[in-house]
């Protein structure tokens, strides 16, 4: 007897949810998704390219935004070697604020580029101001943007700016998160973290599990210990 009593709400449950997936199927239907990043960042980058793959399979507008690892841990007692990654990560975060402001449409081609130089060809965790001046010029190149902008790297000109950027994730989540955060509908997280990028259709159950927990404004955090660092090769 309470077996057959348990299966009713599971069997909602399922229900629920196989008609929410279809809901946001449909072609008039677009969730709108804001994306913060820091292209340093390994865990980012594979939430990415996540994102980029539930784009094949879900009907969503993703808004690409440059947050910054560096203002994060600006003043923060952090160790020595984490503190020059730390100094490194301020070019590209100061070139993406630039981009983000005068071709905001070049920002996602932009991300791809400088990522996989970064994480697919095994370039991040550089130290020191200056660090990632090549990836940045090289990518700059590659999507078509002037060069110029490689220039603003190694000033304080875009901190203002970056900082406001930066600040609209701090808003929507609070600033005890890291990067990346990602903002569905109205509803901001740190994470989804992953390990691993997930394709076709299990990228798109998995957005369709962050949709749903969106949902609920009383939740907040799950969380379990990393297993497996993140597989960006």
């Amino acid at each position: 007897m309470s077996s057959n009593i348990l299966a009713v709400p599971v069997c909602f449950s399922l229900w629920w949810l196989h008609n929410f997936r279809n809901e946001w199927r449909n072609d008039s239907v677009t969730a709108p998704v804001t994306f913060w990043f820091d292209v340093s960042c390994p865990f980012c980058w594979l939430t990415s390219r996540w994102m980029k793959e539930v784009e094949k399979v879900r009907d969503i507008t993703v808004e690409w935004v440059p947050m910054s690892l560096s203002i994060l841990n600006d003043g923060r007692d952090i160790p020595a070697d984490y503190a020059k990654m730390m100094e490194a990560n301020w070019g590209p975060a100061r070139v993406f604020a630039a981009v983000k402001r005068d071709h905001p449409e070049k920002i996602d081609a932009l991300y791809t580029a400088m990522g996989t130089a970064i994480h697919a060809g095994e370039q991040g965790g550089k130290k020191g101001y200056g660090a990632y001046d090549e990836i940045i010029a090289a990518a700059l190149k590659e999507v078509g943007l002037d060069a110029s902008y490689a220039d603003l790297a190694n000033t304080n000109e875009m901190d203002e700016l970056l900082g406001t950027y930066h600040q609209g994730a701090m808003d929507a989540v609070g600033d005890e998160v890291g990067t990346p955060v990602v903002k569905l509908g109205d509803t901001a997280f740190f994470g989804p973290v992953i390990t691993r990028v997930p394709t076709g259709e299990e990228a798109g159950k998995l957005f369709d599990a962050s949709l749903a927990l969106s949902e609920y404004p009383y939740f907040f955090e799950l969380k379990r210990s990393r297993t497996e660092p993140p597989q960006v090769s």
